[in-house]
């Protein structure tokens, strides 16, 4: 049986966080960055009154697997017009920011917005995208 693909939203007036953990690579730029808004230690774990609008908006675009989104006055926040750009994270996955499309070898495409984290390591589970477990290999690269 696949595994559900869990969506939890964290809305406050107009303004929603949409998490999705099945994406997140637990690359922690979202504690780092925000550590009040963000404790993987609290329920909710996400508590945007913390900050400002803007300022959770700029986090979220920080987020290397797309895993954060964020809808603000029902739109979904996306950025069609990005440039793609490909990023190298040290000891960590392949990102490439932008929209893309990526062929499967049974010939399906898959479209893929903002941000998608690939595998470099060879351990994710979820080839041919990171799921974080670079750390556990130990991954150098």
């Amino acid at each position: 049986m696949p595994e559900k693909n869990i969506v939890k939203k964290y809305k406050k007036d107009d303004f929603a966080i949409v998490w999705e953990p099945k994406k997140c690579i637990h690359a922690a730029i979202c504690v780092q960055e925000l550590p009040k808004v963000y404790n993987p230690n609290a329920k909710p774990w996400i508590q945007q009154e913390n900050a400002s609008i803007e300022a959770l908006k700029k986090q979220i675009d920080m987020c290397p697997s797309g895993a954060l989104t964020y809808e603000h006055k029902n739109n979904l926040k996306t950025d069609n017009n990005m440039k793609t750009e490909v990023e190298l994270m040290k000891n960590g996955p392949l990102l490439v920011k932008g929209t893309i499309s990526l062929k499967s070898p049974d010939g399906s495409i898959v479209t893929k917005d903002k941000m998608t984290a690939f595998c470099r390591c060879g351990a994710s589970a979820n080839k041919p995208y990171c799921d974080g477990q670079h750390k556990a290999a130990g991954f150098e690269g």
